[in-house]
């Protein structure tokens, strides 16, 4: 298995969302970490630094980005 080399840096997938008490809540799924703030950007820097920090003890295998798209359910209640 590949990782990256410490002191690389990599190009992670961060999805944001509006969350329902306010701000934004942000994921990365390449690593399951999650996080919020109160703007966009808060979000993602607070996400970054949490990802960063799972890293250090979970190295992150190199390989194929997740694949982000949509889907559609018909007549939700």
């Amino acid at each position: 298995m590949l990782v990256p080399a410490a002191g690389d840096a990599v190009e992670l997938t961060a999805v944001l969302w509006v969350a329902p008490e306010g701000g934004f809540s942000a994921l990365n799924p390449e690593t399951g970490t999650t996080s919020e703030g109160d703007t966009q950007e808060e979000a993602l820097r607070n996400l970054a630094e949490a990802t960063a920090l799972y890293l250090e003890e979970f190295p992150l295998p190199l390989g194929e980005r997740p694949v982000i798209t949509t889907f559609h359910i018909a007549d939700v209640a």
